[in-house]
């Protein structure tokens, strides 16, 4: 038997596998990508969701007429809970990297702010209110630019 032969049929047989084996890995790379980004739109998506829903219930919340002080302080507890701000805010600050979660984290607190408001003595007429909510704008700017630039850095 030649061993030119084998030799040549082994090397090609390694070649091959290990084309295979380097081609495959990037595909699964590209398909691992792909699917995190997927995940994180979705995620960003909801938390944006949750945190303007909290805004817009809490605006209102504060032009309802006819509650009392206590009561408008109950449901502006119960609307943050009901919205999954929370829930979302700790996944955020688990997959976002440093920065965007740190974005996360000052717009919920925020939020958080905003609705402490409703522990004062009349927040219809609240003088802060108005800074509160440009205030909540802001970070909700900001957290979204963050969102922004962290989907296009996965992206590229």
């Amino acid at each position: 038997m030649d061993w030119g032969t084998l030799a040549g049929t082994a090397l090609g047989a390694v070649l091959g596998v290990g084309t295979t084996l380097a081609a495959e890995r990037s595909r699964w790379r590209r398909e691992s990508s792909a699917r995190e980004r997927a995940v994180k739109q979705q995620l960003y998506a909801e938390y944006l969701g949750a945190l303007s829903l909290t805004t817009h219930r809490l605006r209102d919340l504060k032009r309802s007429a006819g509650l009392t002080r206590e009561e408008r302080a109950k449901q502006a507890g119960e609307i943050l809970g009901s919205t999954d701000a929370y829930h979302l805010r700790y996944q955020m600050l688990i997959i976002a990297p440093g920065n965007l979660a740190d974005a996360a984290e000052h717009a919920f607190l925020r939020m958080r702010d905003l609705r402490d408001r409703f522990d004062g003595p009349d927040v219809a007429a609240d003088p802060e209110w108005p800074g509160m909510m440009a205030a909540v704008s802001h970070a909700l700017d900001a957290l979204r630019a963050a969102m922004r630039s962290d989907l296009t850095a996965t992206e590229l």
